[in-house]
């Protein structure tokens, strides 16, 4: 449309999508061939937001201030001192004016801080966690929860357990399956195992050279309580399921003896955690900084709804088209 302006033409806002618009216009000021026609076509006369346009706007919004007329002054007139005649006021009482009734201050609620009988200071891996987990509060996160069949994994898992007791021992645990399958998933997908940074200030993508998978190691202490480890597996783009397996076995063994070492936390880009074997069903997992992707699992079992059904009846439930 000839004689409107790309602001006008766009409503003078793209919203979300205002990156896009500052990215392409820095293509076209490089290389206006470097975009298509149509981008071309806009950024021939588009003018970016700038401070200076809002003051603009703001001064053209005040209109200006007049300047005074000079009013030539009226000469003086004599004046008599004549005093005014005097007049009888009669003055009513006036009625009285209630006064509100004060409002009742309200004390400020007391709130009790706890205090602790015994702190004691956090060290070592614990203390790093803390610190990843603060500064992961500043990393941009999208979350997305699926609901998926695991009929099909736990059967198979079953069949090759029954193979392995039979013919070499040892087993296959769901985390081996899955960290697998994540493995293979981000092959296809790579651009999944990219992380948020920053250059110069400006945000970033940071693209890893390898697949370092985050596995979450729930271990019991010498007092009792529990500690969360989260070691990672290095290469795993390299590995095929055998491979994986044992890199994984190995890294457990090495949290369960206390053997872990700084590298063993260091480099992870991705992370699995199985909050599931605790019974969870749904959480949201916290994605630390230099890693770019995190997967939650949750527990394999039937919905709530259907625990107390009985399995004719979910059989049936399941048969249903």
């Amino acid at each position: 449309m000839a004689g409107m302006t790309p602001e006008n033409k766009f409503g003078g806002s793209f919203g979300s999508n205002e990156w896009l618009v500052d990215e392409m216009y820095e293509r076209y000021l490089a290389d206006p061939n470097s975009v298509e026609a149509n981008w071309q076509e806009f950024f021939s006369g588009y003018k970016p937001a700038t401070n200076g346009a809002a003051s603009s706007v703001a001064k053209a919004a005040t209109p200006p201030i007049p300047k005074r007329q000079q009013v030539k002054e009226a000469p003086a007139q004599e004046i008599k001192n004549t005093p005014p005649p005097i007049q009888e006021v009669v003055r009513a009482n006036p009625a009285p004016i209630p006064t509100p009734a004060e409002a009742v201050k309200k004390s400020a609620p007391q709130i009790a801080t706890p205090t602790a009988a015994r702190v004691e200071p956090l060290r070592g891996v614990s203390a790093r966690v803390v610190t990843s987990m603060e500064a992961s509060l500043t990393v941009p996160t999208a979350t997305s929860v699926r609901a998926i069949p695991a009929k099909l994994m736990i059967d198979n898992r079953t069949v090759i357990n029954n193979h392995l007791k039979r013919a070499r021992g040892g087993k296959v645990s769901f985390t081996h399956l899955i960290g697998y399958a994540m493995i293979k998933a981000l092959r296809e997908n790579p651009e999944m195992n990219t992380f948020f940074t920053e250059l110069d200030g400006k945000p970033a993508i940071g693209y890893p050279d390898h697949i370092n998978l985050g596995i979450a190691i729930d271990l019991t202490k010498e007092d009792g309580s529990r500690q969360l480890l989260v070691p990672s597996i290095k290469g795993c783009e390299g590995l095929d399921f055998g491979n994986f397996w044992a890199s994984y076995e190995a890294l457990v063994k090495k949290a369960r003896s206390g053997a872990l070492s700084v590298e063993d936390f260091s480099g992870t880009t991705v992370s699995l955690t199985n909050p599931g074997t605790l019974g969870t069903v749904h959480s949201v997992p916290r994605l630390v900084t230099g890693q770019g992707l995190i997967l939650g699992v949750g527990a394999m079992d039937y919905p709530a709804e259907f625990q107390g059904a009985s399995e004719e009846t979910i059989a049936t439930l399941q048969s249903l088209k």
